[in-house]
């Protein structure tokens, strides 16, 4: 297990690298690895905000955008996933993996961007379940006399879970993961399905496809669409994933990764093109928000929404589960304690749940966390990590293409992630403004 090490460096990890909250020995079979893949990169959170992203680039970048992100984060995977065990170690953790291959920088950076994706994402994907409940809600109950405001749903469904945080690791969601696949092909077929009908009950002479506002607004609002689209193949996940498989651990990731973006590809870019097709310049950054009839799958769209969410959120919560683990096997306290597991996992709850309902402003959460957590850890390190290991192709020309294609990768991300932040800060800082904090979105 991991410890601290002298100096400020990385902790040292010990026979096969393991740490806490990470299972030892996988025991899941590549379908499980498909759920667990699905559910923490395809969440309504990822799917919800692409249409807006696509009309803040326009059809020709929009479309190349999506696109080109699809292939490099599933290329990423398929690189993260072979280099599980790359140097004859098993590697249980990103973290470690990274340690391995880079030092104790490595390890840092890693730890640094996972916790600002982890935050991030459950912060974002909280919101979306806050305001997916209240959209039901809002269904059977219209008055506004007495009605339940956006913070009390944040709340409720942070309540829950807590209550889901008490489950030891990631295998010990699998079958919470199954629903939620199940779950994200529900949301997509049903979001699309209603989008597509929506679409042709507007005339569509009156739909707008031209980018919106002055030119500081659609080059910011462009800086932050390719936030979102980073955001939306976020997965700082996949050795923790890994190391839930099964031998041949390899095999069985290939396959669950490619299964997983099977899905990924026919519902992200059937809700991203058939949303800006249908309400043009005009969709909202939450497409949920867009649609009006018939409003029977409305309703149902949202609750799969909040049941994928809860499984995703769980994922997210383990990195930052783990470091408290950590802490308490340094201090020689049982990391397995279910006091101790109460106390941390209701800490974490409360600061996510409070940053969530003082600050619902989802869209800028989903690119602010696709900047600086998933474009660090899903774009570059994988690309940095592929030709730091040296495992190329035998063939000198093979080899030359990677690495060109592996560097320009690292660079051209590098490059949108910067600008992605400063558009999702801009954006963040123009709300703040304009609405009150705990504002009832």
């Amino acid at each position: 297990m991991s410890s601290p090490a002298r100096g400020g460096g990385a902790p040292e990890d010990q026979g096969a690298g393991g740490e806490p909250g990470v299972e030892q020995g996988g025991r899941g079979t590549w379908r499980h690895a498909a759920f667990h893949v699905a559910t923490t990169i395809a969440t309504p959170a990822a799917y919800a905000p692409l249409p807006f992203a696509v009309a803040s680039l326009g059809w020709p970048l929009g479309v190349c955008s999506l696109v080109i992100g699809t292939l490099v984060t599933w290329c990423s995977s398929l690189v993260v996933a072979s280099l599980w065990q790359w140097n004859g170690e098993k590697h249980t953790s990103y973290r470690l993996l990274a340690k391995s291959i880079f030092g104790p920088w490595g390890y840092w950076y890693v730890s640094l961007f996972q916790q600002v994706a982890s935050v991030g994402n459950n912060i974002a994907i909280q919101i979306a379940a806050g305001s997916s409940l209240k959209a039901v809600y809002k269904h059977y109950y219209t008055s506004d006399d007495g009605a339940m405001n956006l913070q009390q749903f944040i709340l409720l469904f942070g309540a829950f879970e807590l209550l889901l945080s008490q489950l030891p690791d990631i295998h010990s969601l699998r079958w919470v993961n199954a629903i939620c696949t199940a779950s994200t092909i529900g949301f997509a077929g049903t979001t699309i399905g209603v989008t597509i009908y929506d679409g042709y009950q507007i005339n569509r002479k009156e739909v707008s496809y031209s980018l919106q506002g002055n030119t500081a607004t659609k080059i910011f609002r462009a800086f932050n669409a390719l936030g979102t689209i980073a955001f939306s193949f976020g997965d700082a996940m996949l050795p923790e994933i890994e190391s839930t498989v099964r031998e041949p651990v390899k095999a069985n990731m290939y396959k669950g990764v490619s299964a997983a973006y099977m899905i990924i590809v026919v519902s992200y870019w059937t809700l991203a093109f058939s949303g800006y097709w249908a309400f043009g310049s005009e969709v909202q950054p939450y497409i949920l928000s867009s649609l009006t009839a018939p409003r029977w799958t409305i309703v149902m769209a949202n609750l799969f929404a909040v049941i994928q969410i809860a499984g995703c959120f769980q994922i997210y919560c383990r990195p930052t589960f783990a470091h408290f683990e950590e802490r308490a096997q340094a201090n020689k306290r049982s990391s397995r304690s279910f006091l101790w597991r109460v106390m941390y996992t209701s800490a974490y709850m409360a600061a996510i749940t409070l940053i969530s309902a003082a600050m619902p402003f989802f869209g800028d959460f989903v690119s602010i966390c696709g900047a600086v957590g998933f474009a660090p850890l899903d774009f570059v390190l994988p690309a940095l990590a592929l030709l730091k290991t040296s495992k190329l192709p035998n063939n000198l020309g093979l080899q030359c293409a990677v690495k060109v294609l592996s560097s320009a990768v690292a660079v051209l991300f590098s490059i949108i992630g910067a600008l992605a932040c400063i558009g999702a800060i801009r954006s963040i800082a123009l709300d703040v403004k304009t609405y009150k904090f705990f504002h009832d979105m």
